[in-house]
């Protein structure tokens, strides 16, 4: 029979290279009720702020009951891996679907009776990850659900009276985020891994609070240092910058990030207020958002020296407007260091597992229309 494979072209080219070949396209999904007590429960929960646990549990429940299902369906078709991993969050009518697609794959074409393994990574991104000499273990997430919460809203409502950092605000947004980075680093370390590869960083909306995930690959290399079977080392460096990086010489040690709240402040923001009325810099915003970008570059420098990192590479900076002048910035990158002895196993990668992927659909009529007609009630 025909396989049905969600790999491009240039995935197949470059697993081919590797030894392996195209299965079938899986999928696992689960659909959840947040219920009557835990939505209670954490309704009572978001007026303190921070972690919302019930709301966290049930998501992590959903999205492991999703993946295991997508598991069994590869060993079904014999697969050996799964390859570009997702795990989303679909809302319907007051419920949540729980849904992972990936594509099977087999090595030398032959069908296998367990699973090996489960990768966030595409075709073209493992094929980085095995030349750096890394073995894909499994497709690993970390979350956390949290509010900020009425009475941190209050104090921070009293803080944003005055110009400068909300330190309830930054507090609550450091922790949560560095919640879900612990929490993928332990399903890594407890799958016998010792890194945490192509770490993607999304943040979701859940009916007035915050979902935090962190998904990636639990992989194991051979020549890392021992501790990291105890503390893996995490990057969120894409596959194909972590191949030039570790053609260089350098590994990742970690992850880093850093969260800062500021408040233009009361006065602050009537004076800007009247100045956007005429041309010209608005000097109250430009300081802020300056002193909100050092403070958190700040952080993520003193996490990188605590790590002995050398340093701190595919630094991404983010502005979010949190509204009543308060605005948050965040700041992400790998911490790096060079060790003697790093390479890969070619001096070049294939054309193929650069090249980006074209999508050839495109909906005309959504646009035209303003709306999906493929979604029409007939």
């Amino acid at each position: 029979m025909a396989i049905m494979t969600g790999l491009s072209g240039n995935e197949m080219f470059c697993l081919h290279l590797k030894g392996f070949a195209p299965g079938e396209l899986v999928i696992g999904n689960s659909v959840y009720s947040m219920g009557f007590v835990g939505s209670v429960g954490a309704g009572l929960k978001t007026m303190m702020g921070g972690e919302i646990e019930q709301v966290t549990k049930i998501i992590h429940e959903g999205r492991q009951s999703a993946l295991a299902r997508m598991v069994k369906e590869a060993e079904h078709h014999g697969g050996i891996g799964i390859t570009g991993v997702s795990s989303e969050l679909i809302w319907q009518a007051g419920n949540v679907e729980f849904l992972s697609i990936g594509s099977c794959i087999h090595h030398e074409g032959n069908k296998s009776e367990k699973l090996a393994f489960s990768t966030s990574a595409d075709g073209q991104e493992l094929y980085c990850q095995l030349d750096c000499g890394f073995m894909p273990v499994k497709f690993v997430f970390g979350n956390v659900a949290y509010s900020i919460g009425i009475g941190g809203g209050i104090m921070g409502g009293l803080r944003s009276l005055s110009r400068g950092e909300v330190k309830e605000f930054s507090d609550v947004f450091n922790e949560t985020r560095h919640r879900a980075l612990w929490r993928i680093t332990e399903e890594a370390r407890e799958a016998g891994a010792n890194a945490v590869l192509g770490i993607q960083t999304s943040i979701l909306p859940l009916n007035g609070m915050q979902e935090m995930v962190m998904v990636g690959t639990a992989s194991r290399h051979a020549d890392l240092d021992p501790r990291h079977f105890e503390s893996p080392i995490t990057s969120d460096l894409t596959n194909e910058e972590l191949w030039n990086i570790w053609y260089m010489g350098y590994q990742p040690i970690q992850l880093v990030l850093g969260v800062s709240v500021y408040s233009l402040g009361f006065v602050g923001s009537f004076t800007a207020a009247f100045k956007s009325f005429v041309r010209g810099e608005i000097p109250e915003l430009s300081t802020l958002i300056y002193e909100a970008r050092e403070n958190a570059i700040t952080r993520i420098r003193a996490d990188a020296e605590l790590v002995g990192a050398d340093d701190v590479v595919g630094i991404k900076t983010y502005v979010y407007n949190l509204g009543s002048g308060l605005i948050e910035f965040m700041a992400i990158g790998t911490a790096v260091k060079k060790v003697a002895g790093t390479k890969t196993l070619t001096s070049a990668l294939p054309p193929q597992a650069v090249i980006k992927d074209k999508d050839t659909f495109y909906n005309a009529a959504e646009k035209t229309l303003g709306a999906n007609l493929n979604e029409s009630k007939k």
